[in-house]
């Protein structure tokens, strides 16, 4: 499997991991699977540090790399390719940065692992931090 983590997912996994249930735990731990984070999300996390929105026990070109480097997480870069792909994305959400991990998760087929259900609309596979992963699989993952 292959996950592409939104940003605030990504921070909950390493600071508040009740927030995802055991099962996509296991399967985000699990060797086969691979774990995608956007350069898209570290620059969000950049700017929100950088405004005082995210406090951070280290600055974010430590942090980042570090914790991707501990949960085995591969950076996704953002190429034109991916940027340009926004252009074909209905206007259903106006986030410049959901928009582009829609149209890198759409592009690289990748389920976006996400809790915003603002995100709905489009056409990727999405999934839950919440709810049970393998007994509720169909309350879970939201298809277009």
């Amino acid at each position: 499997m292959k996950f592409l983590l939104d940003t605030h997912c990504w921070l909950w996994l390493q600071t508040q991991r009740r927030r995802f249930d055991d099962d996509l735990l296991e399967a985000l731990a699990d060797p086969s699977s691979r774990r995608y984070l956007s350069a898209a999300s570290g620059w969000e996390i950049a700017i929100k540090h950088a405004i005082g929105k995210l406090p951070l026990p280290e600055p974010p070109a430590v942090y980042v790399p570090e914790r991707m480097r501990l949960s085995r997480f591969e950076g996704l870069a953002v190429s034109h390719v991916h940027a340009l792909a926004v252009a074909d994305l209905p206007p259903h959400h106006r986030d410049p940065f959901d928009r582009i991990l829609i149209a890198q998760a759409r592009l690289e087929g990748l389920m976006l692992v996400t809790a915003d259900s603002a995100l709905d609309p489009y056409d990727v596979t999405m999934i839950r931090p919440q709810s049970a992963w393998s007994n509720r699989r169909r309350e879970r993952i939201v298809r277009p």
